[in-house]
């Protein structure tokens, strides 16, 4: 693979890992330019990259059209507030420059269809970097399903399951947008690690898609729990009022008559779970439990009964480990971010890019995927009320696309190797 001149745009907490945790290991990235409006942001950034025996980029710049402008700069990663990937990624779009996003939601359906129309209209590479889906186990139950072994699939569950009141409300303290974020929009705002395994599984733009939309939000009030329980925190955010519910439920109908459904549950104590669940006329796969259950088969007794099959997904792994993992363990797993799925999306990226071939995740996915929190807002708005989903791909997708079969392909009618 050649090496590619890279511009980053957003060096926070998710950010900076990605310069100094993964960037400046890959022989085909030279880091050109770094951007974020926090000057000390961009000296802890630079400080990694020489740690790694890496240069000091020569594009540092807190202004982020600057960066896109350079001419240092040939490929674009965003990794800023939710608010300015669309705007940046549509920038570097213009500029003829790849780019590719980190996830979240987008905050109105234009911002989405603006995406689509400059992706298609300049023809430039364009991805989602959707982790989630290149995740060992949703990887295998794509392949299950692929393969028929939950037979004709109907419903998916998914979920954004992450205590996240230490982060929120710490929020102004530690600059991170999700404070601004919980208090002032109430929606499913960060719907794509759990859609994006579903979609894949569903065959969403690929054969099948949403239509429409429904999401109800609970009253907010975990965070203002946790405020009240912390002293230091009391004295600064006591009056306080946050917007966001603690729960948001989501159900999206889909073309074939499937169903979906997402929770958002980040503001209560819990543990952590994307909560993909896979229903079929055949099975089911279910990671609250671990677990896979197919119709026919003996799990050690006549009816499959709690404890004894719970955690029992590895047994399966060995049968139906995807394609992709089958590869990425031969050439000896060590954690690369998040289990290795943050590699596998950024290497994915860039062989795309690479070998000219389509992005596993492209455009029409970003903004299906995205769309979900603009359009739960208008529901919840709304009163609930079920709204219709654009359908970003001007009717392309009836037709199930063939793809090229390469190693990095995520589509669910690829053969297994």
């Amino acid at each position: 693979m050649k090496q590619y001149n890279v511009g980053v745009i957003g060096l926070g907490s998710r950010g900076g890992w990605w310069v100094g945790s993964m960037l400046a290991d890959l022989d085909y990235v030279e880091i050109t330019g770094l951007c974020d409006v926090y000057e000390d942001r961009i000296e802890a950034s630079k400080k990694a990259l020489r740690k790694k025996g890496r240069p000091v980029p020569p594009v540092l710049t807190q202004d982020w059209r600057a960066l896109i402008d350079a001419p240092d700069v040939e490929v674009v990663l965003v990794f800023s507030s939710w608010g300015n990937h669309v705007e940046a990624a549509i920038r570097a779009l213009r500029a003829g420059k790849p780019v590719a996003i980190e996830v979240g939601g987008a905050s109105g359906i234009e911002e989405c269809r603006a995406l689509v129309e400059a992706q298609e209209q300049t023809g430039t590479p364009f991805m989602l970097l959707e982790n989630c889906c290149y995740g060992e186990y949703e990887l295998m139950a794509l392949n299950m399903a692929r393969h028929g072994l939950f037979g004709d699939i109907v419903h998916c569950d998914g979920g954004y399951l992450h205590d996240l009141r230490d982060e929120i409300g710490r929020g102004n303290e530690t600059r991170h947008y999700r404070f601004n974020e919980y208090l002032t929009g109430n929606r499913e705002n960060y719907p794509t690690h759990e859609i994006g395994p579903i979609a894949k599984i569903l065959g969403i733009n690929n054969g099948n898609r949403f239509v429409s939309l429904v999401s109800v939000a609970s009253r907010a009030a975990g965070l203002h729990a946790y405020i009240e329980a912390h002293a230091d925190l009391r004295k600064k955010y006591a009056e306080t009022v946050f917007r966001q519910g603690d729960i948001v439920k989501t159900v999206i109908t889909c073309a074939d008559g499937s169903t979906v459904a997402l929770t958002l549950d980040t503001t209560l104590p819990r543990y952590y779970s994307r909560g993909l669940c896979v229903r079929g006329t055949k099975g089911f796969y279910e990671e609250a439990t671990q677990s896979v259950f197919l119709d026919g088969e003996k799990y050690g007794g006549a009816e499959w009964d709690w404890a004894p099959q719970f955690g029992n997904r590895k047994k399966y792994l060995k049968r139906w480990d995807h394609p992709i993992w089958k590869r990425y363990r031969r050439r000896g797993v060590k954690e690369q971010g998040h289990g290795g799925m943050d590699f596998l999306v950024i290497d994915a990226f860039f062989e795309a890019l690479d070998k000219g071939l389509p992005m596993p995740i492209d455009v029409y996915d970003a903004a299906t995927w995205m769309a979900i929190s603009a359009l739960s807002a208008e529901s919840i708005k709304n009163g609930s009320q079920s709204v219709p989903f654009p359908d970003f791909t001007h009717g392309a997708w009836k037709t199930q696309r063939e793809e090229p079969d390469w190693k990095y392909r995520l589509e669910p009618d690829r053969q297994e190797d």
